[in-house]
């Protein structure tokens, strides 16, 4: 075991495997990435995806990715090419090996056959209610009075379920096994079930479906899969997943191992409490930025590589916990920080006007693209007498330890001159719709040629090549850190302040030209990306991916 201390324990059993060979028989690992095409991938399957992927990528194997389309009802095509856009986005590739559940439809009944004529399954008439009523508890068996059928007969109401003469429900095939188990996966769980639904793939061809823990190892055993990674929620269902495996006389045996799945304050990981949001509209769709799913995520300006590092940093255990929503913020703003262009942009902007500035003069300066990167360069920017910044870098009678423009004050115009506010102008309202100030033209570059010193510093956009832009704050999508609690509605607990819209923003020139997926910094207001939906030219649109400090941490 030395060789493998510090190791998570997948790592530790598959190379417990490599070095014993009972497991890959001198093959390479090989595992599988099994999504179901009923909705889009989330962050919770990003940590799936980073697990059977990498592994497989770790130890020089192979990942297959299998939709798993065993349950018609929700399943579409559209969720099938997202989900493959999603992984590619993440940084991995299945080469050849993209398969579907369906396509071992005709290989999955046949072994259900061969189960039925080793007489380990038989066709069962209990309704579901009666299921239920007949389930037993820890004290008393299961039952069913189906169970001693002869194997002639259950062949022959198999056939003919397949062959559609039977209505849903009305039948279903469940293996023999053990009706007193203590394990109530093992109390001959159903195997296949009546479904007279159309496939998204095969039509009306089925109208049996098999159930996931009956066709996932024989998908697993036909693809030569040697680990099939999943989540804890499935450790109850190894002892069926084995049984299965040992009893179709498959190709191969695969090693079921489960580890934790992720779970984000903040956020709800069900695919079908996010399709409640977007069909009853509290979203505008699976790729809403404020949405978990991966593309949401994209659309506001997550980048692969910081939900890989979050991943990572996660690591592989068995133990239940919560993630902070912040910790995923921290990834990405780590990322960003490093490799996010720097740009000026004003939210909510008011007219300075700097009186002692020559009216048709424009001079500009160098600033540069991004500080961590000086190899990132430098980039010109305009400077006259008409600016624009923040309406709250002025108050007319400022609090305690302002430090921006009001009466009196100097600031420093970020990378221009140290200007002094001298007063406002106030619309019919009293709002400030103009601030006044006057420069010093010895203080080119931000620095006091006295020496004297400057608390302030301020951003600012120029007034005569400003591009104007749509922003959009997001905030969390839900008020409650555990909106997912068994005791609460979660979609009472919608953030009602999820979303805020700011029209006529004032960016840098140069900005006009940007296209989605770039990332910037705007100076003192956080990260922010072009939307890759709603951004137009000559209508820019920018979400705000994350703010330049965590304002959870208190």
């Amino acid at each position: 075991m030395d060789n493998i201390m510090g190791k998570n324990f997948i790592e530790q059993a598959i190379e417990e495997d490599i070095a014993e060979g009972g497991r890959c028989f001198g093959k390479t690992v090989h595992t599988r990435f099994p999504p179901e095409p009923n909705g889009y991938l989330h962050i919770g399957h990003a940590k799936a995806v980073y697990i059977d992927f990498g592994m497989a990528e770790k130890y020089g194997g192979l990942c297959n990715l299998r939709m798993d389309d065993t349950n018609p009802e929700r399943e579409d095509t559209e969720y099938v090419e997202a989900i493959k856009e999603d992984i590619r986005w993440l940084g991995y590739d299945w080469g050849d090996r993209f398969y579907y559940g369906s396509d071992y439809f005709e290989q999955t009944y046949e072994f259900a056959v061969r189960l039925i004529e080793k007489g380990l399954a038989y066709v069962c008439e209990l309704s579901p209610e009666e299921f239920r009523l007949y389930r037993g508890d820890l004290t008393t068996p299961a039952k069913s009075p189906y169970r001693d059928r002869s194997i002639e007969e259950n062949l022959d109401l198999f056939r003919r379920m397949r062959a559609g003469e039977f209505p849903d429900g009305a039948m279903t095939l469940r293996a023999k096994i053990d009706l007193a188990s203590g394990n109530f996966n093992m109390r001959d769980p159903v195997l296949y079930r009546i479904r007279h639904i159309p496939h998204h793939r095969t039509g009306d061809k089925w109208c049996i479906y098999p159930m996931y823990d009956f066709a996932h190892p024989i998908q697993d055993a036909l693809e030569g899969i040697t680990h099939s990674l999943c989540s804890l929620e499935y450790e109850d269902h190894r002892p069926l997943y084995e049984w299965v495996i040992d009893n179709i006389d498959g190709p191969s045996k695969p090693r079921q191992i489960e580890f934790s799945r992720l779970n984000m304050t903040y956020t709800v990981m069900s695919k079908r409490k996010l399709r409640r949001l977007v069909e009853e509209g509290l979203v505008s769709g699976w790729d809403d930025p404020r949405m978990p799913t991966l593309c949401g995520l994209r659309r506001r300006g997550y980048t692969p590589r910081s939900i890989i590092n979050f991943c990572e940093r996660n690591g592989v255990s068995k133990t239940l916990s919560f993630i902070d929503y912040s910790f995923l913020e921290h990834c990405l703003r780590e990322d960003l920080n490093e490799n996010a262009v720097r740009a000026m942009a004003v939210l909510r902007p008011v007219r300075l006007t700097i009186t002692n500035y020559p009216e048709d003069k424009i001079e500009y300066f160098e600033i540069e693209n991004n500080p961590e990167r000086p190899e990132a360069g430098t980039r010109q920017v305009s400077f006259s007498r008409n600016l624009w910044i923040e309406a709250d870098d002025f108050e007319e009678v400022p609090p305690k330890k302002y430090n921006r423009l009001y009466p009196g004050n100097e600031v420093r115009l970020k990378g221009a001159y140290i200007v002094k506010c001298t007063g406002c102008r106030k619309d019919e309202s009293g709002a400030v719709v103009e601030v006044f100030a006057e420069y010093d033209p010895e203080s080119r570059g931000g620095s006091a040629a006295d020496g004297r010193k400057i608390r302030g510093t301020i951003h600012w956009v120029d007034a005569t090549s400003a591009v104007d832009a749509q922003v959009r704050l997001y905030d969390r999508l839900f008020t409650d850190p555990e909106p997912d609690g068994a005791d609460r509605d979660f979609m009472t607990l919608i953030n009602p302040n999820s979303l805020t819209v700011l029209e006529n923003c004032k960016l840098e020139k140069g900005l006009e030209n940007a296209k989605a997926p770039s990332n910037y910094q705007f100076l003192r207001l956080g990260y922010f990306c072009v939307d890759n939906v709603d951004s137009k030219p000559g209508a820019l649109v920018f979400n705000r991916s994350v703010a330049l400090k965590d304002s959870y941490k208190k």
